[in-house]
C-alpha cells in the first residue's frame, strides 16, 4: 500500500505577499457585482416606469371607455417619468462616484507662453 504524501512543513514561499497584494487590488478597484447591480436597478427603473404608465393608461381606458387615448397618454407619461427618474439616478450615481474619487489634481499654470 503506497504511503500518502507528507504535508509540507513550511508554507508556500511568498504566499502572504501574494495574498496581501490580491487584497489590496480588490480594495482599490470597484466590485463588478456592485456595478452590475446599479445597472440592473437603472434598467428596472426605466422599464418599470413605462410599464406602470401603460398599466394606468389601460385602467383609465377600461373604466372610462376612452379606447386608446388613456393607453397612449399613459405610455407617454410613463416614458417621460422613467426618463426623469433615470436622469436623477444617473446624476446621483455620478455625484457619489465623484465624492469617492476626491478632488482633481491641480495643474500648474504655464506662464512662459503668453
Amino acid at each position: 500500500m503506497p504511503t500518502p504524501p507528507k504535508a509540507p512543513t513550511e508554507p508556500a514561499k511568498g504566499f502572504d505577499e501574494r495574498l496581501k497584494a490580491l487584497e489590496a487590488e480588490r480594495a482599490v478597484r470597484p466590485s463588478v457585482v456592485a456595478n452590475m447591480g446599479q445597472g440592473y436597478r437603472f434598467l428596472a427603473e426605466v422599464i418599470g416606469g413605462v410599464l406602470m404608465g401603460a398599466g394606468f393608461g389601460w385602467l383609465i381606458d377600461y373604466f372610462a371607455k376612452t379606447a386608446p387615448f388613456g393607453l397612449v397618454i399613459g405610455l407617454f407619461a410613463g416614458s417621460g417619468l422613467s426618463i426623469w427618474v433615470a436622469v436623477k439616478s444617473a446624476m446621483r450615481m455620478s455625484k457619489d462616484e465623484m465624492a469617492k474619487a476626491g478632488p482633481l489634481p491641480s495643474v500648474p499654470d504655464d506662464e512662459d507662453e503668453d
